[in-house]
């Protein structure tokens, strides 16, 4: 069975680095999915705005190397290896990711393309399938997972005045906050969880079609910079 691309991701996030290690993590991120012929037709999506949230199943295709039947997850400070199907990993067997994200509206005009939000998708993610997300099939209240069983502690983050304005000024055709969006994902710490800090380090990412560079201090994360790509 050959399995073939059905849409493709546009999405806030320019590149890997930085994207929320999990959906819905960044609720202000946003992205769209470009349905792909011969799946973009209106009568495909006919209906899939009665749902709130949506999964989306796609393939990594940023960087995604040989897998390993083990891996060090980033929550466990990439000092302890598990099995990689016991983990999200986007180094699989087959590099398929699964994400459940906020659909946000649906356009037939003039493409085929689904609005989502919090989501953890890189731009130009090829997707595989999508499928409603149904609340009392998919929602397991007495799941757990002993090494993830809530979300990461956040990191306080200041970003200056200046540039809060110009991230305020930002408008696209996603209705994206680009000034929430960036404290969202810096938040989560985007740095690998090995490395530690280093005074004067500079970080960036290609956030929203700007640049956006941040260093560590000892009260957490300040941005430094909002460049225009």
């Amino acid at each position: 069975m050959i399995v073939e691309h059905i849409a493709r991701v546009h999405s806030c996030f320019g590149e890997k680095f930085g994207v929320p290690r999990q959906p819905r993590l960044a609720s202000a991120s946003r992205a769209s999915i470009e349905l792909l012929p011969p799946v973009n037709v209106a009568e495909a999506v006919a209906g899939l705005e009665a749902n709130s949230h949506i999964w989306v199943v796609f393939q990594f295709h940023c960087g995604a190397g040989r897998w390993s039947p083990k891996v060090r997850p980033p929550r466990l400070g990439g000092n302890r290896k598990l099995g990689v199907l016991a983990t999200r990993s986007p180094f699989r067997p087959n590099h398929i990711g699964l994400s459940v994200v906020r659909l946000m509206e649906v356009r037939t005009v003039p493409k085929v393309e689904l609005i989502i939000a919090g989501v953890d998708l890189v731009d130009g993610t090829p997707v595989v399938d999508i499928k409603p997300y149904i609340p009392y099939a998919d929602a397991v209240v007495e799941a757990r997972s002993t090494f993830a069983d809530s979300a990461p502690a956040l990191t306080p983050v200041t970003i200056p005045e200046h540039i809060l304005a110009q991230a305020r000024a930002y408008r696209d055709d996603w209705g994206t906050d680009l000034s929430r969006l960036i404290a969202q994902v810096l938040a989560q710490d985007p740095r690998p969880a090995y490395q530690q800090s280093e005074p004067g380090r500079l970080y960036g990412m290609k956030l929203c079609n700007f640049n956006l560079c941040w260093h560590y201090t000892e009260q957490g994360i300040e941005v430094v910079s909002l460049t225009e790509l």
